[in-house]
């Protein structure tokens, strides 16, 4: 009987589960998580456990990447890198090209489209000619400009370029709106440079005849037809540009304008087809005598039978301010 009570007194006691377990501090619990001694646990999980789920996990993410790289193959398989998928109608962009100008307000200015300076006092338009000459650095010459070499060619009316060429402009000799005269600026007549924007296989439908002009076309552009139609036929093969006073007092202050090197955009430019060193073609528009201490609103539009006009959503059109102090 004594010998059977002092083998019961030797098996260790059991802890119950219903049990609250023995209180640790807060020191050996973060000690015992790092490693436990008695199981031999690092973090909750011995050697053989973190090498199971590290495997597992190894196969998982390998797996996942896989078919996400067999995806991305599979999509970029479908895309072409210089032409786009979806063109024209089909596109976000559509078929009616927006205008842009520059110089353009400076970036803290971003929602501004006012092109403000005070007059010939020196130093206030340095902004505006420095935009300026950072915008047309890539209009350089062919011999000067990466990426052009022998696809660049001088265009004209009767010298088209081949599949693969692109034309050149020696924005250069565009005087008076040329970086040694300042762009006009310091004379209180500022050049405005202005751009179709790129829509890639877009083609204008020209007014090469004097029927069926639209009722809002401005009456000088209307005489340019008319006599071009006469002198010059292949010379209409051209995305006309008007700029203007928005409202009848901006008419009235805008002053005589010049267009530079003439009033539109040649038509051997296009169609755009993401040609190496394409340039987008532009036009200088001169604005001779504005008005001094006045806002001018100016609008500025395009003209082609395929462009459409809508002046709450600039469509075929742009807006900016002039302000000479």
């Amino acid at each position: 009987m004594v010998a059977k009570d002092s083998k019961k007194d030797q098996t260790p006691e059991l802890m119950n589960p219903y049990e609250k377990p023995p209180s640790m501090t807060t020191s050996q619990s973060i000690k015992t998580f790092l490693y436990n001694k008695e199981t031999g646990a690092v973090m909750g999980r011995t050697a053989s456990s973190w090498g199971k789920i590290g495997l597992f996990y190894l196969i998982f993410y390998g797996v996942l990447a896989a078919l996400v790289a067999i995806c991305f193959w599979g999509f970029w398989q479908t895309l072409d890198p210089r032409i786009p998928k979806w063109q024209l109608d089909r596109s976000l962009i559509g078929t009616n090209p927006g205008l842009g100008f520059r110089p353009m307000p400076p970036l803290e200015n971003v929602e501004s489209t006012l092109i403000w300076f005070k007059g010939t006092k020196e130093g206030s338009y340095q902004l505006w000619v420095d935009s300026l000459k950072e915008f047309l650095n890539k209009y350089k010459k062919p011999s000067s400009t990466p990426g052009l070499g022998a696809h660049a060619k001088t265009c004209s009316y009767n010298d088209l370029p081949s599949p693969g060429e692109v034309c050149t402009m020696d924005v250069r000799a565009w005087h008076p709106c040329t970086e040694e005269n300042f762009f006009g600026y310091h004379t209180s007549s500022p050049c405005v440079f202005i751009k179709l924007n790129k829509i890639y296989g877009w083609t204008p439908e020209y007014y090469n005849d004097t029927k069926n002009l639209p009722d809002k076309m401005p009456r000088n552009l209307k005489s340019v037809i008319g006599n071009l139609s006469r002198e010059n036929s292949r010379e209409l093969n051209t995305v006309w540009i008007t700029c203007q006073g928005e409202n009848p007092a901006d008419q009235e202050n805008i002053g005589p304008i010049n267009y530079i090197p003439r009033q539109g955009f040649p038509g051997y430019y296009y169609p755009y087809m993401h040609q190496e060193g394409y340039r987008s073609p532009l036009v200088a528009v001169h604005f001779q005598r504005p008005r001094p201490g006045i806002l001018i609103n100016v609008e500025c539009k395009a003209w082609a039978r395929n462009i459409k006009h809508n002046r709450n959503d600039r469509m075929g059109s742009v807006h900016f301010e002039l302000l000479i102090d």
